[in-house]
């Protein structure tokens, strides 16, 4: 039975995986590394400290990790509030027939906290969501099931009975990891992700309904 809805943000909330992926390019050129989508798309559904980690080992980056998020975070908030992005297209009339439904909502996201609210308050839908976590607020990332695992508990909702909505590889990973049901969201600005995990996969956040939920 469904009880509650966890969302991720980034290309599912706010089509902000542009802004990621321009602010990380200017980033990685800055480095000398390089800055290719393929690159790029590795790290998509990462959050910052376990994305850097990564890079560090990979590239061998010197700069301390706090250093290099400190700067990446600041850049993305920078473009957050230059940027007009809205809601994408479908989420508040999701957001309204949960609410109808007294379906409980969450947000799961990878980005840092700071970030999370700034898109919240930037679309206008705090009110909707019951929890908000972020995965630096746990011990593991995406894809590790921890920061839907943590949604769950502060929903006070059994894990199987939540269904998860995400638009990357390591979220869907994540959500199946949670023993959760997930619709995997093909969302064409956030790269070529292998949505294969999913339990369903749409195109179109407006193809996501109540029944459609209530049927996984």
């Amino acid at each position: 039975m469904l009880e509650a809805v966890i969302f991720d943000m980034d290309g599912v909330l706010i089509d902000s995986e542009p802004l990621h992926f321009l602010v990380e390019q200017q980033a990685f050129a800055k480095l000398g590394l390089p800055a290719t989508k393929e690159e790029l798309d590795l790290y998509v559904g990462m959050t910052n400290p376990d994305m850097w980690a990564k890079v560090k080992e990979r590239h061998g980056v010197e700069l301390p990790l706090s250093e290099l998020i400190e700067w990446q975070v600041e850049m993305k908030l920078s473009a957050l509030k230059k940027s007009e992005e809205q809601a994408i297209d479908g989420v508040t009339g999701l957001l309204e027939q949960l609410k109808a439904g007294r379906i409980a909502v969450g947000l799961a996201s990878s980005s840092p906290k700071v970030f999370i609210m700034a898109v919240l308050e930037k679309l206008g839908i705090s009110e909707y969501f019951d929890c908000v976590v972020s995965g630096e607020e746990v011990p593991k990332g995406k894809p590790e099931p921890d920061v839907f695992l943590k949604a769950a508990e502060l929903l006070n909702k059994p894990p199987h009975s939540c269904v998860v909505i995400e638009d990357s590889r390591n979220g869907t990973r994540a959500a199946k990891a949670a023993g959760m049901k997930c619709i995997g969201f093909q969302n064409v600005n956030s790269g070529e992700q292998d949505l294969s995990a999913a339990d369903k996969i749409v195109h179109s956040i407006r193809e996501i309904t109540l029944p459609v939920l209530e049927a996984l």
